[in-house]
């Protein structure tokens, strides 16, 4: 495992995290307990992970809660956890700065913890990531001040945003919609970079399509239920031409968690994983060598036949 800087902490994060969707009761995955859960978050720590990705509305509220349990005990300054503002425990979105604090407070009572180390607004309308026209970001400051948290920032998908967001706050954070089928945002990473940004990297694996086991005639249910048929198809053939380029004999999965790690401005992947069998196959995927050559193809893949489409998430 290597590990990289983040920002408000000395300590370098895995650059595989564990996304802990997953953890929560009726996450829209399939349910694991709470022992499972549990034992999910010790074996990534176990094999190197120290970077936690959570939120209140993952499973309303009980994601937050099993992390906790599972990092009772532990030094918390040995590990570094991530949540979110905006969506709620009880499944509603609440976006209104008034809001901040008391959403915060409820998060560190779930994870058992008197700070997090970053703080983001989770998939917010593009209003507010205007840090002239909110004054969300001036609570963050205050927040920081407290020891609340160590660094705070957004959950975007675009470009727009992240750009909108560089200019007009002074966020440390992003976690970015990006991988071989959403590349927009990528456009915005040497700035980042240069701004000394952390970067979270989320859904990888395109909800899966980049994992290789879904096709046509996959049924989908739960919260991929979203797909038309159209949808489907027009993935499936995508799909198809990634695993062209990549070849026959390379890890679907770990070779889209690897194409994400190939920009020097991520600091962390966050691939979810229901079992052993899948986190240890995401850690592997660090050790993963795409060449320089495969990652061009797969950037103008992007741009020459994957970019028009606007592909719904």
């Amino acid at each position: 495992m290597r590990y990289n800087s983040y920002p408000g902490t000395p300590l370098k994060i895995s650059e595989i995290g564990l996304g802990a969707w997953q953890l929560g009761l009726n996450s829209g995955w399939k349910n694991l307990s709470e022992s499972e859960s549990i034992h999910l978050v010790k074996l990534s720590l176990d094999n190197g992970i120290n970077f936690f990705d959570t939120a209140p509305n993952y499973g309303y509220g009980t994601g937050e809660q099993r992390l906790g349990k599972a990092l009772k005990g532990i030094d918390r300054e040995s590990v570094v956890i991530n949540t979110k503002f905006g969506h709620t425990h009880d499944g509603k979105q609440n976006y209104e700065s008034n809001y901040i604090r008391e959403s915060l407070e409820g998060s560190l009572r779930r994870l058992n913890s008197d700070y997090v180390d970053s703080f983001i607004i989770h998939n917010p309308p593009l209003e507010y990531l205007n840090g002239n026209k909110n004054d969300h970001y001036l609570i963050l400051e205050r927040l920081k001040e407290e020891g609340k948290i160590k660094a705070y920032g957004a959950s975007i998908d675009t470009y727009q945003e992240m750009k909108l967001l560089m200019d007009t706050t002074q966020s440390e954070v992003v976690e970015a919609f990006y991988n071989i089928f959403f590349q927009d945002i990528a456009s915005a990473f040497d700035e980042a970079e240069n701004r000394g940004m952390g970067i979270i990297v989320k859904i990888p694996l395109d909800s899966g399509w980049l994992s290789g086991k879904y096709d046509k005639e996959t049924i989908f249910d739960g919260v991929r239920a979203r797909w038309s048929k159209t949808d489907i198809d027009t993935r499936a053939d995508l799909v198809q031409r990634v695993r062209d380029i990549i070849g026959p004999n390379v890890n679907m999965a770990q070779a889209a968690v690897a194409f994400c790690l190939c920009h020097n401005a991520v600091s962390t992947v966050i691939p979810g994983s229901l079992n052993e069998e899948q986190l240890k196959s995401n850690i592997e995927s660090a050790e993963l060598e795409l060449s320089d050559s495969l990652v061009s193809q797969l950037r103008e893949f992007y741009e020459n036949e994957v970019k028009a489409l606007s592909l719904p998430w």
